[in-house]
């Protein structure tokens, strides 16, 4: 298939209640947070999205600030 790219990144993790927090420093890209809510068995997506929603809140994140893409295709957007 090929190498599309490659990404380098330093990433440092935090772990707040059941959500895990990345924090990466993308070559090329610049900074970015990433908040990975860990689901118990008896919890559901919304619950999740609850406890993601007040996460983002308390790190003034909003929904403006949110990028669905993977750094790979952002690198390659910069580079055409």
């Amino acid at each position: 298939m090929g190498v599309v790219g490659v990404v380098k990144k330093i990433r440092q993790l935090f772990i707040v209640g059941q959500t895990r927090i990345h924090i990466d420093q993308v070559d090329g890209l610049g900074n970015f947070i990433e908040l990975e809510v860990m689901l118990q068995e008896n919890q559901d997506i919304e619950t999740g999205q609850k406890i993601a929603d007040e996460l983002m809140q308390a790190l003034s994140i909003t929904k403006d600030d949110l990028i669905a893409e993977a750094y790979i295709d952002l690198l390659n957007k910069t580079n055409v």
